[in-house]
């Protein structure tokens, strides 16, 4: 079961998160739960695969804001460095990026068991 100690211990902001869900932790804790699921994840794999990169700053864009939102600032570090480098169309090796944002999001879904 997710907790927010456990949350702090991963590096989010809690108390930033709580406030944007009114202080309301069993909705927090709902919305962090959904992230590991967020289907834009797999969207951005798929879109930087076809060097698709309009479709991967959509992706990237959107996730950005979800985790900046919820204060999960490992994932949302991680989408912000893919995010500028999309937002200027940058033909390069994301990879590396990927794997670190997936391993970020796997992370946080042991958390939420």
């Amino acid at each position: 079961m997710i907790t927010l100690e456990a949350l702090k211990e991963y590096g989010a902001d809690t108390e930033k998160g709580l406030a944007m869900c009114m202080g309301n932790e069993a909705l927090y804790f709902r919305l962090v739960g959904s992230v590991p699921e967020e289907p834009r994840f797999a969207e951005l794999t798929a879109a930087i695969e076809k060097k698709d990169y309009d479709a991967a700053f959509e992706s990237a864009h959107a996730l950005k804001g979800v985790l900046g939102n919820l204060s999960l600032t490992p994932l949302y570090e991680k989408a912000s460095a893919i995010t500028e480098l999309l937002r200027k169309r940058t033909d390069t090796d994301y990879s590396g990026m990927i794997k670190e944002l997936t391993d970020a999001k796997d992370a946080l879904a042991k958390l939420c068991g």
